[in-house]
């Protein structure tokens, strides 16, 4: 990024002077209202405030918001709340295991309203038709990253119900690349423009995935009638993981239904909203029963994603954090997470764990800041943390990286993270940018042992790049 080599430690005059740097405080999100965990009662918040009605669309649990009970208090069939989505909502009542509501104006987090998302364990966007504002986005994402599900139901591309310019292929990809949290492919996924007119998808072999074969039954087809897929990007986040494919697709293009992680939360994105109408709405509207499609299996898809999103079922869904089930108590492992103790806890190269203030932290004074010499040079930061076994875990951190090489195709400089014997990413030069950005991973398949969390930065021998790591976390449930 810089042109020039800086001595280690001596470094912000120059990037100050660019804006390179970005403060904790402008980039910090907000950790007051993370989602409240209830023993027995998962909370499910529809969204209806984003043009859900819009055109032929009926996209709603119940006519009665925000709460579905007023309309009907213990209802035995799907045509007891109205709404094209009331199959969904009263599966969900009869188990006596969830709460829902529905939200009709903006969505908020750490509020005093009853819809506000820290209320609720997971929030379903079912085709929303208008963008989200600026503060929309940031109480998704702050939802999602301090434990929340989110559930992503797009349509195709043009599916423009209300006309005003937005369907929700662009306003999925606008929340996740147009965010003040993070919008460096968050989800590690990007919703396609395209209308696919008709399918049935298949899942993927895997009998341990929760939301492929949970406690709603097993999975074994989706249905398209006008819908859009998802190019898969594990390289930026390694939770993301293609469940249904449309036929001829596999890997990382083609996903109609993925799952990932992002902080300690969760994330589902289905292509297409027909599988979740069930053919009944209000009067005026034409819909179809893709909810009861003999072709499919989309009942239990939408209701073991709702489990696994919310926490009330265990095992893997695809990616972490985002609510436990089981026995696991949730905790966050790390000691001396922001490095604010100063050289405790971690074991470290000497001088990483600094309070410089050539290099700012994103909270608080200290940071790890792994090489920035402009010489040849070894660095690393690590931690053994035992991970409770039954528990679902979710690494995090912060990563800011400049640097002064000037090339955008060799890597010279390099940050290694792994967990264990596992290599969970490798950052370089290459990847500089300003500020901070989130990185999370799902180590769940630690859990029961006791396993190295390091940080390994190589610099060459001329022109630096630094690698600075803060607020850590290593986050059970």
């Amino acid at each position: 990024m810089l042109g020039s080599s800086r001595s280690r430690h001596r470094l912000t005059t120059a990037l100050a002077g660019f804006g390179l740097l970005v403060t904790g405080a402008a980039l910090q999100v907000g950790t007051a209202a993370a989602p409240a965990h209830a023993a027995t009662t998962y909370r499910v918040l529809f969204d209806d405030g984003h043009a859900e009605e819009a055109g032929n669309a009926d996209w709603i649990i119940s006519t009665s918001k925000p709460d579905p009970l007023s309309q009907d208090s213990s209802p035995s069939s799907e045509t007891d709340w109205t709404g094209a989505l009331s199959s969904w909502g009263v599966a969900l009542q009869k188990t006596g295991s969830y709460s829902m509501k529905t939200a009709t104006s903006a969505l908020t987090y750490g509020g005093s309203s009853t819809t506000d998302l820290s209320n609720f364990d997971a929030l379903v966007l079912p085709e929303p038709n208008t963008l989200f504002t600026t503060a929309e986005k940031t109480a998704i994402m702050n939802f999602v990253n301090n434990g929340g599900g989110l559930f992503m139901i797009s349509d195709h591309t043009g599916a423009d119900r209300n006309s005003d310019g937005y369907d929700a292929v662009e306003i999925f990809n606008d929340l996740m690349t147009n965010n003040s949290v993070d919008s460096t492919d968050p989800f590690g996924f990007s919703v396609d423009t395209l209308d696919i007119s008709s399918g049935y998808p298949a899942a993927i072999s895997d009998s341990s995935n929760v939301v492929l074969n949970g406690s709603f039954g097993t999975v074994t087809k989706s249905l398209i009638a006008d819908g859009t897929t998802a190019t898969l990007k594990p390289s930026d986040n390694s939770n993301v993981k293609g469940l249904v494919y449309r036929s001829g697709y596999s890997g990382n293009t083609g996903a109609f239904f993925a799952t990932s992680a992002f902080g300690s939360g969760r994330v589902a994105f289905w292509g297409d909203s027909s599988p979740i109408d069930d053919g009944t709405g209000q009067s005026g509207n034409t819909l179809y029963d893709g909810w009861n499609d003999t072709g499919a299996t989309n009942a239990a898809l939408a209701l073991n994603a709702t489990a696994w999103l919310t926490g009330a079922s265990s095992g893997s869904g695809g990616g972490g954090g985002g609510g436990g089930g089981g026995t696991c108590t949730s905790a966050q492992l790390l000691g001396n997470p922001g490095f604010e103790s100063g050289n405790t806890t971690w074991t470290a190269s000497s001088g990483v764990i600094t309070n410089s203030s050539s290099e700012a932290a994103r909270t608080g004074s200290y940071k790890a800041w792994l090489d920035g010499y402009g010489s040849a040079h070894t660095d690393t930061l690590s931690q053994s943390v035992t991970i409770p076994s039954g528990c679902s875990a979710t690494l995090s951190f912060y990563l800011h990286i400049d640097t002064a090489e000037t090339t955008t195709s060799t890597a010279y400089d390099k940050l290694t993270v792994t967990a264990g014997s596992t290599t969970l990413a490798t950052y370089s030069n290459l990847n500089a940018a300003s500020g901070y950005v989130l990185k999370s991973f799902d180590v769940s398949s630690l859990a029961g042992t006791t396993a190295t969390i390091k940080f390994s930065g190589v610099e060459g021998s001329t022109l630096q790049t630094s690698f600075v790591v803060d607020d850590t976390a290593l986050n059970v449930s």
